[in-house]
This record gives structure tokens, sequence and C-alpha cells, in this order.
């Protein structure tokens, strides 16, 4: 029963850290372009090396 007066507080703490971890995220930007990433594997290069060059 007593280490339940130590987890409960370890949890709170934890969740405390990931809470001020996401605030921390959500201030800074890092979901401002959240479709970037996954559109931009999708745009081809045109500026990228053939890859067929220098194979014999």
């Amino acid at each position: 029963m007593n280490i339940i007066l130590v987890l409960i507080p370890v949890a709170l703490l934890l969740g405390g850290i990931g809470l001020a971890a996401f605030l921390w995220a959500l201030k800074s930007g890092q979901f401002e372009d959240l479709d970037g990433a996954a559109e931009r594997i999708l745009i081809e290069d045109d500026d990228a090396p053939d890859r067929t060059e220098g194979t014999d």
C-alpha cells in the first residue's frame, strides 16, 4: 500500500513532463505543417542525379 504513495506522484510528474513537452512543441511550431512532409515525398525532384549514370 505504501508503494501507491510513491507511484501516484511519479505518475503525475511524468504526465506533467509529457504535457510540458507537448506544449513546448506546440508553441515552437512543430505542428504547423502536418501535410508538407507527406506531400513532399510525392514531388519528383528535377535536380536529382540519374541512377542509371555510371552503371555499365
